[in-house]
Order: structure tokens, then sequence, then C-alpha cells
């Protein structure tokens, strides 16, 4: 294939600017913002599962508590008509007068039971509230952070991507000067090179492969017309050579 060595330089512009355009897209890939949030998701996450199990225990404990609260004045309620029996002195039998005072007494006593009760259940419901408050502050702490996060990488992407359009523009008018052969050989091996797909040569040495030319290879491009497109024999990558190749 023959090309000018103008165009041959040009080709070398198009791909300085395609080499830029792949950093920048592997840019917006790798922000830090990505890895980032992604932990922060993770933290979210696990605070609001946290958060809702905290809540969940807060509103077990309140029914919990209106039982046992429940159950107390139930007690207290028939404690007091007992009293009240005693007090007014219908209960006249002895052994009804003693069977009652039991009962007064044992209530008393399951009424202090289930008080203690209600107030484990309250002692429950206060920590369980407590956590609430504090895992709900951490995730609206955790949101600010992710919110913070977003802008950052939405801010970064918007500079990436006006760069990259910048680029690609300015690619797109290098490229339209380049000879359609010259471009599509250079587009192919591109893809099949991991995106380098010229070359210059510069002190004997191939920079798509970094690879010193031997004797022979040297021999040839020397030999080769200036309007000849060589290709190195290491990389098979276009070999564009300039004032600076060592020949």
């Amino acid at each position: 294939m023959n090309a000018e060595p103008a165009d041959q330089i040009r080709l070398l512009e198009v791909q300085a600017l395609d080499s830029r355009i792949a950093q920048l897209d592997h840019k917006r890939k790798t922000l830090p913002e990505h890895a980032e949030l992604e932990r922060l998701g993770a933290d979210l996450a696990q605070l609001r599962d946290l958060l809702v199990a905290a809540q969940t225990e807060e509103s077990d404990t309140a029914r919990e508590q209106t039982k046992a609260e429940q159950d107390v004045d139930q007690v207290r309620q028939r404690s007091a008509r007992d009293q009240q029996r005693l007090d007014s002195g219908a209960v006249t039998s002895p052994k009804d007068l003693e069977n009652l005072q039991r009962e007064i007494t044992s209530l008393a006593k399951r009424q202090g039971d289930l008080e203690d009760v209600v107030l484990d259940v309250m002692e429950r419901r206060e920590g369980a509230q407590e956590r609430a408050t504090e895992l709900a502050a951490r995730v609206e702490s955790v949101q600010a952070k992710v919110a913070e996060a977003e802008a950052r990488k939405s801010a970064a992407i918007e500079g990436i991507d006006a760069e990259g359009f910048t680029a690609a523009k300015e690619r797109e008018v290098i490229a339209g000067t380049v000879p359609d052969d010259l471009i599509k050989l250079y587009d192919k091996l591109r893809g099949q090179q991991g995106g380098v797909g010229a070359a210059r040569l510069y002190q004997k040495r191939c920079e798509g492969c970094r690879l010193e030319l031997n004797i022979t290879e040297l021999n040839e491009v020397r030999a080769a017309p200036a309007n000849t497109v060589v290709r190195c024999e290491n990389c098979r990558r276009i070999l564009v050579r300039t004032a600076e190749s060592g020949l």
C-alpha cells in the first residue's frame, strides 16, 4: 500500500486522538467515585436493614408494653374490688375473710411481678428507640455522602465527556483527510492490536511494541520509498517514519 508521507504523519495524529479517547473512556469507567458509591451503597443497605430491625423491635415492644400494662390494670382492678369488699364488712365468714385476704396478697404479688415485666419491656423499648434514632441519623449521614459522591461523579463525567467530544470531532476531521484505504487498514489493525494501529519509528525502535528493529528490518525500511506504507515485523502495526527514526 502506498500513501504520501504527510498522510502517514496524520495517521499518527489520528492514533494520538484515538489513544486519548480510549484513556478518557477508561477514566470514566474507573473514576474513584464508582468504588466509593459501591462502598457507600453497601453501608447504606446494611444500615437500612438494621434500622428496620430496630423499628420492628420498637413496634413489637410497644405492643408488648401495652399488653403488659393491661394485665397490670386488670390485676389492680380486681385487687381494688377485693379490698373494697374486705373494707365494706360484707364478708363476715372467717373462712371467706381468710380466702379474700389470701387472694389480695396473691394479687399484690402478681401485680408486682407484672409491673416488673412492664419495666423490663419499657427498658427494651427505650433501647430499641435509641438504636432506631441513632441508625436513622447514620442513614441520613450516608445518604448525604452518596449525594455528594454522585454530584462529584456527574461533574467528572461531564468534563470527561466534553473532552471526549472535542477529541472525537478533531479525530473525525483529521481522519477525513487520510486516504480511505489507509484509514481502513489502520482501523482494522487498531481493533486487532489493543487500540494501537499505527506507531512511530523512533531511534530504530517501534513505539507500538517497543522493540528495536534488527539490521535486516532496518535495511528493508531504509530501502522502501517514502510513500510506501511499511509494517513492523514484530507487531504488524503501521510503522510511520519521521526525521527521528534513526534510519
